[in-house]
């Protein structure tokens, strides 16, 4: 047996130790995925670089929806009947104590989910349930399968057309409920079925539904007459009605955010009005007044304190959600005036580590500013109309340099 001596012992475990800290180092990536308002494609942007790097082409111009952990980018092309899966390129491993990042290459899953008139992506406990208006029904995958590139897990059974949506978990799906004296209306709730499609209980009554949102393990629905309020942690779903507060002028919430790190809600209330919900408070709605009319806005994932809100006049405001006011603002365009058709080409947020990505669909361009200073940081040229846009990435170790 070779005897080692105890100094050239300390010398191999600190030469061991130099090459386990060479090999571990950290690494960030942010993309931007971003599509066009009338040509059928997805650019992918890398942000570090602000630089154009692929650029796919769909079947109709889309509609982008990120996955929760940013693996996957759906592009909902309800103008021809699919909607395409993309891979960021982006993953993490959860380690505990530290996240590994490991960067691929985006590409094309070769998954196609066809259907009549997809329209809204809802994901919850890992399962995505994108609705078919055209059939009144679901289709659900969870994001591994999506991944792996194989068909959807399941379907809900054909329904009523409707402009609808679904939520689904491993063993109940929330689905809305159609007005049957008119397919062209707004449904008038939600019911729940289990997996075989048994409708569990009644109709969870929520006029004129449209809108949902997820924070922390609370979801809602909007109604013409408040919130519903769901929770999926027990043995059967738990549904409740919250109504506006009688103070709350007129109006109603259609499109809302889920808060990040902080457990509230982001909505729209009238052109010019966003609303503040925290359906656990005594006070649950909180109304906020702008300057202008609303055209985007956005929640910020990592400033948890802090959402995003674009103004018709080329402004972007920052709203401080726990004081429920503004407190900077900065011109990034020229104006957008909301009056004109519903689905003109108009700017669209998404936060992506420190900067804001604004698209400014009149210049062809992406403009960057940034979170903390709330000042320009750069603008990255796409041409064409640059419309609805997501943002995947973060930072990680590594352990393959």
């Amino acid at each position: 047996m070779t005897r080692v001596q105890s100094g050239t012992i300390v010398v191999l475990l600190a030469t061991i130790a130099l090459n386990c800290a060479a090999l571990a180092g950290e690494k960030t990536a942010w993309r931007l995925f971003v599509s066009d308002h009338s040509e059928p494609i997805v650019n992918v942007i890398d942000l570090l670089k602000q630089e154009k790097i692929e650029t796919y082409a769909t079947k109709a111009p889309a509609r982008l929806y990120r996955s929760k952990t940013g693996r996957t980018v759906l592009a909902v092309q309800r103008g021809a009947d699919v909607v395409t899966a993309i891979d960021s390129g982006i993953s993490f491993d959860d380690h505990g104590d530290h996240g590994d990042i490991k960067v691929k290459a985006p590409r094309l899953l070769g998954l196609e989910i066809a259907g009549k008139q997809p329209s809204h992506v809802v994901e919850y406990g890992g399962e995505i349930a994108i609705f078919f208006d055209g059939e009144g029904r679901a289709r659900i995958a969870s994001e591994r399968m999506i991944l792996e590139s194989k068909s959807v897990l399941r379907e809900t059974a054909p329904g009523m057309p409707h402009h609808g949506v679904a939520v689904a978990s491993d063993r109940y799906t929330l689905l809305s409920e159609p007005n049957v004296k008119n397919s062209d209306a707004l449904p008038i709730g939600i019911k729940i079925v289990d997996k075989s499609g048994a409708q569990i209980g009644g109709v969870h009554s929520c006029p004129d539904l449209h809108g949902e949102a997820t924070s922390g393990n609370v979801l809602v629905f909007s109604c013409a007459t408040g919130l519903l309020v769901a929770s999926m942690d027990g043995s059967a779903p738990q549904v409740k009605h919250l109504p506006y507060a009688a103070a709350l002028p007129s109006g109603k919430t259609t499109t809302m955010l889920g808060g990040r790190g902080l457990q509230y809600f982001l909505g729209n209330y009238g052109a010019d009005k966003v609303v503040l919900m925290e359906p656990t408070e005594a006070e649950p709605f909180r109304l906020v007044t702008l300057p202008m009319r609303r055209v985007d806005f956005s929640v910020d994932p990592v400033r948890a304190k802090f959402a995003y809100i674009f103004t018709e006049d080329g402004r972007l405001h920052r709203l401080d959600v726990i004081a429920g006011k503004l407190d900077g603002s900065l011109r990034v365009t020229e104006p957008y005036s909301m009056d004109g058709h519903w689905n003109d080409p108009r700017p669209r947020l998404a936060v992506a580590g420190d900067k804001i990505a604004v698209t400014d669909p009149a210049r062809g361009v992406v403009s960057l500013v940034d979170a903390m200073s709330l000042t320009k940081a750069g603008e990255i040229r796409l041409g064409g109309t640059p419309f609805n846009i997501v943002a995947v990435g973060g930072s990680g170790q590594t352990h393959d340099d």
